[in-house]
């Protein structure tokens, strides 16, 4: 699925490998019948990643119905990250169905018994963060692009679940990590000011962390 996301503007998905063959199918890594060379996409490293988020979130959770929410989410963020770094874009078919399903998912979980968040609140913070970075698309929309816009929608759910503090923890983690490791590409002539950095894996980082410490202290 990361190598088929990966695909350049104007494509929601590759349909064929390097060499032109078509490609089917979208769990494992991706594979070409008709080439001999190596299988394409991140692979092991990418199950890795998700089966650490995955524990991660269960460690800090528990058993609440929230829970099952995190675990069905989880995958399509790392997804999303690991798409973001490939191509530096975030593909509408991903996007914004993670926002819808997490509010979803989040209104069934508030039906059951003790959970530990507020629907309401998941909902308002989809839309406060949308909002804040859709200003900051309309900004400057050389350094946020608009399918950062839309994950953030996704994003401010989850962390609303958990609060407003989730919330502003969650966001200023994600410009924190986004702006060292700029600072870091700087540092090391890597990169200048006006390189483009795709922001998405911070602002899932970010989420992440936010989501991990309102989890446990919930």
């Amino acid at each position: 699925a990361a190598y088929r996301f990966s695909a350049p503007a104007g494509q929601e998905w590759r349909t064929a490998c390097p060499a032109g063959h078509p490609v089917t199918g979208w769990l494992g890594r991706a594979r070409c019948g008709s080439c001999a060379g190596p299988s394409y996409g991140p692979g092991a490293a990418c199950v890795v990643v998700t089966a650490l988020v995955c524990g991660a979130l269960a460690a800090a959770t528990g058993t609440r119905p929230e829970l099952g929410v995190w675990l069905l989410l989880a995958p399509v963020g790392v997804l999303l990250a690991v798409v973001d770094l490939r191509v530096q874009r975030l593909p509408d078919p991903l996007t914004l169905p993670f926002a819808a399903t997490a509010l979803v998912l989040l209104g069934l979980a508030a039906l059951a018994p003790e959970h530990a968040g507020e629907w309401t609140t998941a909902l308002l913070g989809a839309l406060a963060l949308g909002a804040g970075y859709f200003v900051l698309f309309l900004i400057n929309p050389a350094g946020m692009g608009f399918g950062d816009v839309k994950l953030a929608l996704g994003a401010g759910a989850v962390l609303g679940w958990y609060g407003w503090p989730t919330v502003m923890l969650g966001t200023f983690a994600g410009f924190l990590f986004g702006a060292l490791y700029g600072g870091a590409l700087v540092v090391a002539r890597r990169a200048g000011r006006k390189t483009a950095i795709p922001f998405g894996p911070f602002l899932i980082g970010g989420a992440l962390t936010g989501l991990l410490i309102g989890a446990y202290a919930a």
